[in-house]
């Protein structure tokens, strides 16, 4: 038994948590000519659901506007479960607050960018987001000094 097992880092399931699109003001936004100006809030969580087993949520809302009128409003929570053995306690939170969310955004970027063209408006495309410097930010704010 000295023998040490291996770390194990498996994706489960990728599906989207919850999604919803508000076009509050259609049809007359559809008849807008301005650029749009674009909100992005982004957010991630994640829990323990079994042994070995963690669900990561990835959140988005995306606001455009054209000058007060709101032209649409996506929210997005993409989520993945994970397994994970063999790993040191210390080392957990980074894989899932780093390593999970890369894996997620890719899929996220797709879900917006599909609903918001469904919509009749053209995609928006997620630029890339840095996960291990939210992560650290993230850690920094809650350590106390």
């Amino acid at each position: 038994m000295s023998e040490q097992q291996q770390p194990v880092f498996a994706i489960e399931k990728i599906y989207v948590k919850d999604l919803s699109l508000e076009i509050p003001n259609a049809p007359n936004i559809f008849l807008e000519r301005d650029t749009p100006e674009i909100n992005l809030q982004l957010g991630t969580k994640s829990q323990g659901i079994g042994e070995g087993l963690y669900e990561v949520l990835l959140t988005v809302t995306v606001t455009a506007k054209i000058k007060d009128k709101n032209m649409f409003l996506v929210e997005a929570q993409q989520a993945g479960i994970f397994r994970i053995r063999n790993i040191p306690a210390g080392e957990i939170d980074p894989v899932l607050g780093i390593g999970c969310p890369n894996i997620l955004f890719p899929y996220l970027r797709e879900v917006v960018s599909d609903v918001v063209t469904r919509a009749g408006f053209p995609p928006v495309i997620l630029n890339p987001v840095n996960f291990e410097a939210i992560y650290q930010q993230k850690n920094a704010e809650t350590k106390p000094n």
